[in-house]
């Protein structure tokens, strides 16, 4: 992979730009439930953007958010559904390949690295990989506190033969913006992360929904530990817009705020400093929308053409 890949953005705010209701705990799944044609629409305004890599609206299908009881009633209806929903609307663009990315969840809770249950994690993420399985080309693992729930999601994706890539969120406190070494939410290091990565099988290590102001460090690590190991494995970053540190509250608790200051511009000035730094996939989560990844996707061919 020799080309800089775009992702999409954050699905929730863009849903709700279009009109979707949200609301906690179910926030982005309520829109598979009852408005998924809106879902379509904001896969197809992300292509329409310049992403090369759509994902699959699948984060909030656990029972996390859904509840256990829906989970096993709905959720596989459900998931296929928000699988079906991207593989048309990349299928639908006619100028370029579109790859659509199965997002495989934090199982327990974002940033809950403690509530895992290495007992249980597998019957979920059975239940996603299945659903998700006809639609995709590619398994994303994202927003991961931590070691354990990438190596979960290496098991369950192994038999089906595709790629997938391991998406960590990092710590972004204080501490962090101050230059101390980055971490991910659980503590560990992002160095022993990505000599995990390079051993694991991965096609990608990526770097998502922390500030973008933590996501340099982790690249630089990251690509130091690659040559080290003469790896072939790719770099990935899409940071959220969220305000202040995101550690305190459980994930579908409420709504974060996002930030003013993190205009298209400013956001593609940090997205171009980490393709510098070796990144190869760059795009948006929380708060990052299609027109962060419209001047996203103009800045880099600018950078290309020269």
């Amino acid at each position: 992979m020799n080309r800089t890949y775009i992702l999409d953005g954050g699905m929730s705010r863009e849903l709700l730009r279009l009109g979707a209701e949200l609301k906690q705990p179910e926030w982005s799944a309520l829109a598979l439930i009852n408005s998924p044609g809106i879902v379509r629409q904001v896969h197809d305004e992300f292509i329409a953007a310049g992403s090369d890599v759509i994902t699959t609206n699948s984060y909030a299908l656990v029972p996390f958010h859904i509840g256990e009881e829906r989970f096993w009633q709905q959720g596989p209806a459900l998931i296929a559904r928000s699988g079906q929903l991207a593989r048309d609307a990349a299928d639908a663009c006619q100028d370029r390949k579109i790859l659509v990315a199965g997002s495989l969840p934090p199982i327990f809770g974002s940033y809950e690295p403690q509530n895992f249950d290495p007992s249980r994690v597998q019957d979920y993420l059975k239940v996603l990989v299945e659903n998700l399985n006809p639609y995709v080309d590619v398994w994303l693992g994202e927003t991961l506190s931590l070691l354990a729930e990438g190596q979960a999601v290496r098991t369950a994706v192994a038999e089906t033969g595709k790629p997938f890539w391991i998406s960590f969120t990092l710590a972004d406190d204080a501490a962090q913006g101050n230059g101390a070494a980055p971490r991910l939410r659980s503590g560990e290091t992002v160095k022993d992360a990505a000599r995990w990565a390079v051993t694991s099988g991965a096609e990608a290590l990526l770097f998502n929904c922390s500030k973008p102001e933590v996501m340099g460090a982790a690249v630089e690590t990251t690509a130091a530990i690659i040559e080290h190991a003469g790896s072939d494995l790719q770099i990935g970053v899409y940071a959220n817009a969220f305000e202040g540190e995101q550690g305190e509250s459980a994930a579908n608790e409420g709504l974060h705020m996002t930030r003013d200051d993190l205009n298209d511009d400013a956001y593609s000035r940090f997205a171009c400093s980490w393709v510098d730094a070796g990144a190869t996939i760059v795009g948006g989560c929380c708060g990052i929308g299609a027109s962060h990844i419209h001047r996203l996707k103009r800045t880099l061919l600018r950078g290309v053409d020269g």
